[in-house]
């Protein structure tokens, strides 16, 4: 039974925020997704705002958001797509699909599942052998900006965006799923004084032995 998602206060917000992404975040999304070929998953594609951004080498995208609000907004930005979208509104620990991707897609999304351990793991298992993992998220800091987000994760942050919580080591967990991690970095989408828990960033590329 495919069990959707109703969260109308997160969905609007989201729907707003999705549109006034800072340059500097949209850079980071074209980045992360070049040179991307074949058959690829993007998990939690929210409004869809990644669609824009694949490049024509991509033979077909299945795009899970599992929001029933939000999945309307991907499927109207999946028409506009120049490849080929299929939006489903699955839940990334619901998806089956036996054929293997060529690579998958999480942006912005691992904060937000319950169990981040088992899902990558998923995702590696729906990987072709040499399949990548492109992965964009807001990670663990250190110093000042960790206890921001251990009391952010703590309090209201997750209840009014989504189940995010800010304080996730997500490159180490993409790790012991087995990856092997070929390209990585951090970039900052804000200014390092600005006091919010998502203005780090970890992009990188992670390959299925």
């Amino acid at each position: 039974m495919n069990e959707t998602v109703d969260n109308p206060f997160f969905a609007r917000l989201w729907t707003v925020m999705s549109t006034r992404e800072p340059e500097s975040l949209r850079r980071l999304r074209r980045q992360n997704l070049a040179g991307l070929t074949g058959r690829v998953l993007e998990v939690g594609v929210g409004t869809g705002t990644n669609f824009e951004f694949y490049p024509d080498t991509v033979t077909e995208v299945v795009a899970v958001e599992p929001e029933i609000r939000l999945a309307e907004h991907a499927k109207e930005a999946a028409a506009q797509a120049n490849v080929p979208v299929t939006v489903t509104t699955d839940t990334v620990e619901q998806f089956t699909d036996t054929r293997p991707f060529d690579a998958v897609v999480c942006s912005l999304v691992l904060c937000s599942v319950d169990d981040p351990d088992q899902v990558v793991r998923s995702l590696r298992a729906m990987l072709r052998p040499g399949g990548e993992l492109r992965y964009l998220e807001h990670v663990a800091g250190t110093g000042a900006r960790a206890r921001l987000q251990k009391v952010a994760d703590a309090t209201v942050w997750p209840k009014l965006l989504g189940n995010c919580h800010t304080h996730r080591h997500t490159e180490r967990t993409i790790e012991n799923a087995g990856f092997t991690v070929s390209d990585a970095r951090r970039e900052w989408t804000f200014p390092k004084w600005v006091p919010l828990p998502v203005a780090e960033f970890a992009i990188g590329v992670a390959v299925r032995s």
